[in-house]
């Protein structure tokens, strides 16, 4: 019989295993991806900042979420990593032609990494959602 709490745990494994993947996948795309000459110019201002924040939010949010951690400690690891990758990643920049670092730049990453750290604090309402919906309703 598929029990609601079995099914829970199933889609916290598959959670977990695409968090993982996007922990990995995010900052080997930024740094093989940004090193390509196509990279030059490719989101045009403001919009850039835009995908800075949404990709390092993405990448807290991964990161937190595949540690297994819980509360504070989560959340400052999901930041500090996706900070650090940020930090990294301008650095990075700085050596690359046609690319420029930025402070501009590493404090959408330090935006995005706040808003997809903190994204982890609404995992509780979403799983009492998804119980609710798997458990018929009870």
């Amino acid at each position: 019989m598929f029990t609601a709490e079995f099914s829970m745990r199933a889609l916290q494994r598959v959670l977990r295993l695409a968090a993982v993947l996007a922990a990995i996948g995010l900052p080997i795309g930024l740094f093989y991806g940004g090193a390509q000459p196509v990279a030059v110019g490719l989101i045009p201002a403001p919009w850039d900042k835009l995908a800075h924040a949404g990709v390092f939010a993405v990448l807290a949010a991964s990161v937190g979420y595949a540690s297994g951690l819980r509360g504070r400690p989560m959340w400052w690891l999901g930041f500090a990593v996706a900070l650090t990758v940020g930090a990294v990643d301008e650095l990075h920049q700085m050596t690359l032609p046609g690319r420029a670092a930025g402070w501009d730049d590493l404090a959408a990453d330090a935006f995005g990494a706040v808003l997809g750290a903190t994204s982890l604090r609404w995992r509780r309402v979403v799983k009492r959602w998804v119980e609710r919906r798997l458990g018929g309703g009870s």
